[in-house]
């Protein structure tokens, strides 16, 4: 893992084109998820549940410009985009589909642009609040977008071949680096906001001491 705190254009503009085999990024969608909501899935496992906040920031009011975009193209031979129907991308045969198992004012699926010339795919893990698919193993909260290791691992197991390099321009709570230590890719990443980027990286060196993980 080479992960910085950083904007992201800094980070791609130091890299020539097609340098990164594939790009999995989770770039704000711009509506308003960095708000402060109360989030009651944020307890360690096997503890007591407690309803917290997150804090307010700012990062979720727009989503990314178009220079964004080309600039990740620019630098990775394939990208997969989640909320990639959030944005004026190019139409695509292979959206995934990420089925959250939700009920109430969730979302119940999620999507993510992909440049594969595949047909669509889809991904069932349970992601509803306090209620995860591998409850057994459950995942500490630390981002209000935060996707599962799980999802990542599905990612590259479908899209990555061990030994590539990958680029993620919005580390958040850092599942895909998680992910990716396991499966064996080498992923560049980078994180803006250096509260996020501080508890990612003590979440990622916490949980990769964990062996047994994937096993």
């Amino acid at each position: 893992l080479e992960a910085t705190c950083e904007d992201c254009m800094a980070l791609m503009a130091r890299y020539p084109d097609k340098h990164f085999d594939l790009a999995i990024v989770d770039p704000p969608y711009g509506i308003g998820e960095a708000s402060g909501r109360e989030a009651s899935r944020n307890s360690a496992p096997g503890r007591a549940q407690t309803v917290v906040k997150y804090a307010v920031k700012s990062w979720d009011k727009s989503p990314p410009p178009m220079e964004y975009f080309a600039e990740l193209r620019r630098v990775s031979r394939n990208q997969i985009i989640w909320g990639g129907n959030y944005f004026p991308l190019p139409p695509t045969s292979c959206w995934v589909v990420w089925d959250k198992d939700n009920s109430g004012d969730f979302a119940d699926c999620e999507l993510a642009w992909t440049s594969f010339k595949t047909a669509v795919r889809k991904f069932k893990f349970r992601w509803n609040g306090m209620l995860q698919e591998n409850m057994a193993e459950k995942e500490v909260r630390i981002h209000p977008t935060q996707k599962p290791v799980a999802l990542y691992r599905w990612l590259l197991e479908n899209y990555a071949k061990p030994g590539q390099r990958v680029l993620d321009t919005h580390l958040g709570s850092g599942s895909h680096a998680i992910a990716a230590h396991y499966y064996g890719t080498h992923l560049t990443a980078c994180e803006i906001d250096p509260d996020y980027f501080a508890a990612a990286m003590a979440r990622i060196k916490r949980e990769t001491a964990q062996t047994t993980l994937f096993t």
